[in-house]
């Protein structure tokens, strides 16, 4: 796991960092240099929220929760909708709007699109850090045009398993939705910083089994799997059908019909 401290590029957003830095129990650095590799990345409080960044010369540029602009905006506004594999491997249809939870929830850009679409969207996220960043983007988005969307939207910083298994019956989810971390090939910026940064940061999902067997009790009717298109089914049972797109697959396990 990558060595991560905290800090804030402005004096106005030092109580911010501290506030973070005591809860997710970084060490705070006052003085930051960018170009060198120690540490390896940084949590830092900004102007433009709080953002995952990599140290070194080469570095990428930063990584944040941005459910207001950028690349996030632009599939909102012209995504294809209901058309989305997305919306697709979930179930929505007509005017059905299945009850999701993200067990995976990372940057929240898929429980986005599904909120977009009308869902009520439960998002699990147990790595503080990605926490971090999510609750950070979520604050922000509340106070903009898309506060409708986002309130659709809760989070919960969890271990899925372990939130999955002590869920009641009465509060199950029509569909879970997992995106458990796998070494991608995708070579466009965005996703290889992101993907890099979260990797060096969390490490792969190790129980990615464990959690499949755990969603497939306890989803009311489907859990739906996101992989790269040629990556291998996780273990345990087969999929009950699968949808295919250029680089990436929804791995659909159907337990009964969504009503």
């Amino acid at each position: 796991m990558a060595e991560i401290a905290l800090a804030a590029t402005s004096a106005e957003g030092l109580p911010r960092a501290r506030q973070l830095a005591d809860e997710l129990g970084l060490e705070l650095r006052e003085r930051i240099d960018l170009d060198a590799d120690e540490p390896a990345q940084l949590l830092l409080v900004t102007p433009q929220g709080v953002v995952l960044q990599q140290t070194g010369r080469k570095r990428p540029g930063p990584v944040l929760a941005d459910f207001v602009s950028g690349a996030v905006a632009h599939r909102r506004l012209y995504g294809g909708g209901k058309g989305q594999m997305v919306a697709k491997a979930c179930g929505i249809k007509g005017t059905l709007r299945p009850t999701i939870v993200d067990a995976t929830a990372g940057l929240g850009r898929d429980a986005f699109v599904l909120a977009t679409l009308g869902c009520t969207v439960r998002m699990l996220e147990r790595s503080p850090i990605v926490y971090a960043l999510l609750r950070d983007g979520l604050t922000r988005a509340a106070e903009s045009e898309v506060a409708d969307i986002v309130a659709r939207m809760t989070l919960f910083r969890a271990d899925a398993r372990q939130w999955l298994e002590s869920l009641a019956e009465e509060d199950a989810p029509d569909v879970i939705h997992l995106d458990p971390m796998f070494p991608h090939s995708d070579k466009t910026a965005q996703v290889k910083k992101e993907m890099l940064a979260f990797r060096d940061l969390v490490g792969a999902d190790a129980d990615n089994a464990e959690l499949l067997e755990v969603a497939l009790r306890r989803a009311r009717c489907r859990v739906v799997v996101k992989r790269p298109r040629k990556a291998p089914a996780i273990d345990g049972p087969a999929p009950s059908f699968v949808l295919e797109g250029k680089s990436g697959r929804y791995d659909i396990y159907a337990l009964r019909r969504i009503e």
